[in-house]
């Protein structure tokens, strides 16, 4: 986890220092990435919580989305990303909303993606969903590489953004 720190601190500074929040919702990542925003100092101004999202039970229970929600959004995928962040960022109140979602390995998914497969989502004054694709079936270097994509997409989305006073 060491290597996510260094982004993890990033991404608590730009937070920190505009006064926003971050809720998580992750999946294949196993909470890497809620375990390296709360790795640094002064968590509790910006990180508002977050959940391992890994079956439909877990998912209904802690987010609160019926499986009908899904009807025609596949796991796995950028909308599914996009809609677990948009949720866990409303149910926590949060000013964004992190989501990760894939298969971490060492074999695929049940949707038919390879291992090394993740979709990662941001919701938040900016939205933007990305897959990425490591190609490796190595479960825990594909955990940490989904959690350190994941919060570097929530850094750039957050630089792009105004500050709190400029909204």
């Amino acid at each position: 986890m060491r290597d996510l720190l260094p982004l993890a601190e990033k991404v608590a500074s730009l937070l920190k220092a505009r006064h926003e929040t971050v809720a998580v919702a992750e999946s294949s990542a196993g909470g890497l990435i809620s375990a390296a925003l709360l790795a640094q100092p002064g968590a509790s101004a910006y990180f508002l919580g977050g959940g391992v999202i890994y079956t439909y039970a877990s998912r209904r229970l802690f987010l609160g989305l019926p499986d009908a929600a899904l009807a025609s959004i596949r796991p796995a995928t950028e909308p599914y990303a996009l809609l677990l962040a948009r949720t866990v960022r409303q149910r926590l109140g949060a000013t964004w909303g992190l989501a990760e979602t894939g298969a971490t390995g060492p074999t695929g998914n049940r949707y038919g993606d390879a291992a090394g497969h993740a979709c990662l989502g941001v919701a938040g004054p900016l939205e933007r969903a990305i897959t990425l694709e490591k190609g490796q079936a190595d479960r825990c270097a594909n955990m940490r590489a989904f959690a350190a994509a994941a919060l570097e997409l929530l850094a750039q989305l957050s630089t792009l953004t105004l500050p709190t006073a400029e909204r």
